[in-house]
């Protein structure tokens, strides 16, 4: 069962040595309707912290000629499509509250982050943006205030549980408490007001933590899907894949995913920490003069995945992390919202596969980035 809620998995975790060399990010994706024209834009928002333990009264930047350790938390937000942006708001560690417990809330200024709120804003000047390197951001405004309801979660199970947490065996950690999830609100991007409703906001959170980040880098998620078979929405359905090359106790394994199908109410697990399932996975990515393109393909001892997802360049980010080291290691890490594609679930049986379904997807989460690029 990967449809298990667990909040403790939603804590704060810098605690112990990742205090001092370590990263936890809140990530939270949606979309809204344009108040007055009715177009539909995906946004983001994250709360993302870095060393607690090296902060105090102002922000420290790694990204500077002094090469620091980063010391923050960072709001992170804004929109893909026309108009995209990543707006970058600093605090010092000081001026930050949070329950270090679960439910997890996070507070700083007039930004907050809880299980079921966000509520925010960030202002960047074009002058900031552009006397300020390190912020690692564009120039623009996003304000926020969202109601959040988590229907269906992705645990990973074993690998992010409070023994393996408390051993740091892994590099990076995962969880999606909300790989589907319902937002209502409102969001003002740029002057412009857009209406959030749970029923077509297509929303996602999820969390990640850890000493580094993982390269490649590769995130595909959505729950804007529609049957081939039948022609209608999938109201009850919704797959996430992640990964890359994870690190256990500093050692790489090969390229891995995890990943998931919930297909209106049934489980299809690819999580190959759960050896029982002797899942196989391969995986590529591809850039084209316009668009990028993941192909996936999933397969265990029930059944096979197949998932093939794009997303036109002119759409998406390259978004920007520093490391807990200060190095900024990913340039070239691609982010969209507007991903489309397929995925073909198949069941296996006796007699060979059967096609469960052959499904569109639209309004897909997607990233992909290596190191060096």
């Amino acid at each position: 069962m990967f449809n298990k809620h667990d909040i403790t998995r939603n804590e704060f975790m810098l605690t112990g040595p990742l205090a001092h060399h370590g990263y936890d990010w809140w990530w939270h994706s949606f979309t809204g309707v344009d108040a007055e024209t009715g177009e539909e834009k995906p946004f983001f928002i994250e709360f993302f912290t870095i060393n607690p333990a090296l902060g105090g009264a102002k922000p420290v930047f790694g990204q500077t000629d002094a090469h620091e350790k980063p010391s923050y938390l960072m709001v992170k937000c804004g929109a893909w499509g026309e108009g995209k942006c990543q707006l970058h708001r600093f605090f010092a560690w000081n001026d930050v509250t949070l329950t270090k417990g679960a439910p997890y809330r996070i507070e700083a200024g007039d930004c907050v982050a809880a299980e079921d709120m966000l509520i925010g804003s960030v202002d960047i000047t074009p002058e900031a943006a552009r006397s300020h390197p390190e912020w690692m951001c564009d120039a623009g405004s996003m304000r926020w205030e969202l109601r959040v309801e988590k229907d269906i979660a992705f645990n990973v199970g074993y690998g992010a549980s409070k023994p393996m947490r408390d051993a740091e065996a892994f590099q990076m950690y995962w969880h999606a408490e909300g790989m589907k999830t319902r937002y209502s609100g409102t969001v003002i991007l740029n002057g412009r007001q857009y209406i959030v409703t749970p029923e077509r906001s297509f929303g996602y959170a999820d969390k990640n933590w850890g000493r580094d980040f993982t390269s490649p880098w590769v995130w595909l998620s959505s729950c804007s899907l529609r049957s081939k078979k039948t022609g209608e929405e999938l109201q009850n359905s919704v797959f996430d894949i992640g990964g890359g090359r994870p690190k256990i106790y500093f050692v790489p394994l090969d390229r891995r995913l995890l990943g998931v199908m919930y297909y209106e109410g049934r489980e299809y697990d690819f999580n190959f920490s759960k050896l029982h399932l002797m899942v196989k996975t391969d995986f590529s990515f591809e850039e084209t003069d316009g668009e990028v393109i993941w192909h996936v393909r999933q397969e265990n001892i029930h059944a096979v995945m197949e998932t093939e997802i794009r997303c036109l360049k002119r759409d998406m980010l390259l978004v920007n992390y520093e490391a807990p080291d200060g190095t900024k290691r990913h340039n070239r890490l691609w982010n969209g919202g507007n991903g489309r594609g397929t995925v073909k679930l198949w069941d296996k049986t006796p007699g060979g596969l059967s096609l469960v379904d052959e499904i569109e997807c639209t309004r897909v989460g997607c990233e992909y980035g290596e190191y060096g690029e």
